[in-house]
């Protein structure tokens, strides 16, 4: 039976008031959350699924519920608490990723899985590597929600330290921008290990700035989110860190490894692979030309040889450039 208990909006709440805060999802990017908002002052309390526990519990008495689980596990927790989630209490979404078999990102799977129609749900996503800013470097992200009252709220009281809040109203593109460059971060992470060079780099993110474009744009997302920190930004730092799981795969792809070698060797979640397989399905849906994503499928799926990817995309139709391609 779904709740009924309601909690207090956050735009009536005092300015200087604490937050009650639980985050479902305890890896890097969700303990590091944890720990900048609880040196802030604000009451954290977290979630795992390794603890055993049931997560509903965490429902009670909270201002705010924060997910940072992997894409693959958002659909069951969901299911688990949406039937207790009391009316009004925002959701933060902080998962990047398409679902490979609804096609959709995590705050639309939250919604169809019954979300209350009145708890704003926000996404938070940026230039934002977990190991950077566990050492206290500084970074910025972006609260996306279509309230800006609500946007606004959470910007004052969880933005402080290293950490900068930004705002938009398109939380559905911010999503998209967060989970394509994951793709393009391994992309990149390919052409860096095979030794292509600077040159071949940034050709590869320009197009891969147009194909993740493309889809934002297909789905529903607005263009200038795109050029945002969810889009641009994020994209600049995965796609040439090694703190980046995804760029880290590609480069052990690049040495030959292959892709399940590769994944329990980096021993932490790598979305690109997921998100690459939902990008194609949504291209053959629509009639969209990523031919980025598709390499990057043929690579993982050992359909075709590391050493090819270029070759491929270089002996591509002579076409004229354009930022966002259409089909």
């Amino acid at each position: 039976m779904m709740a009924t208990s309601r909690v207090e909006p956050l735009t009536a709440m005092p300015e200087r008031a604490p937050l009650r805060i639980a985050v479902f999802g305890r890896g890097a990017w969700g303990g590091t959350l944890a720990q900048l908002w609880e040196r802030q002052g604000h009451q954290v309390r977290s979630w795992s699924r390794r603890d055993g526990t049931a997560p509903a519990g965490l429902l009670q008495e909270l201002d705010l519920a924060v997910v940072a689980v992997s894409m693959a596990g958002v659909e069951a927790l969901a299911e688990t608490l949406v039937p207790h989630w009391p009316a009004g209490l925002p959701l933060l979404s902080c998962t990047k990723g398409l679902d490979p078999e609804r096609l959709t990102t995590a705050s639309r799977i939250w919604r169809q899985q019954g979300l209350p129609a009145a708890a704003p749900a926000l996404v938070l996503s940026g230039p934002n590597l977990a190991a950077e800013l566990a050492q206290g470097l500084p970074a910025a992200s972006v609260l996306a929600c279509e309230d800006q009252a609500v946007a606004g709220a959470l910007q004052r009281r969880l933005s402080g330290g290293n950490l900068r809040l930004y705002t938009n109203h398109d939380p559905l593109g911010t999503e998209v921008a967060g989970a394509l460059k994951n793709v393009m971060a391994l992309a990149a992470g390919l052409c860096d290990g095979l030794r292509l060079g600077a040159n071949a780099r940034a050709s590869l993110l320009t197009r891969g700035l147009a194909e993740m474009g493309v889809v934002l744009e297909g789905l529903g997302g607005e263009p200038p989110t795109l050029y945002g920190l969810a889009g641009l930004g994020d994209l600049l730092a995965t796609a040439t860190s090694p703190l980046s799981r995804n760029y880290r795969c590609g480069l052990l792809l690049a040495e030959g490894m292959g892709i399940e070698a590769a994944l329990t060797r980096i021993d932490a979640t790598v979305e690109a692979p997921r998100t690459a397989r939902a990008a194609l399905a949504l291209a053959v849906r629509h009639g969209w030309s990523l031919p980025i994503c598709e390499q990057v499928v043929a690579v993982i799926e050992g359909r075709s040889a590391v050493e090819t990817v270029a070759r491929s995309l270089m002996e591509r139709q002579l076409r004229p450039e354009a930022l966002q391609e259409r089909p």
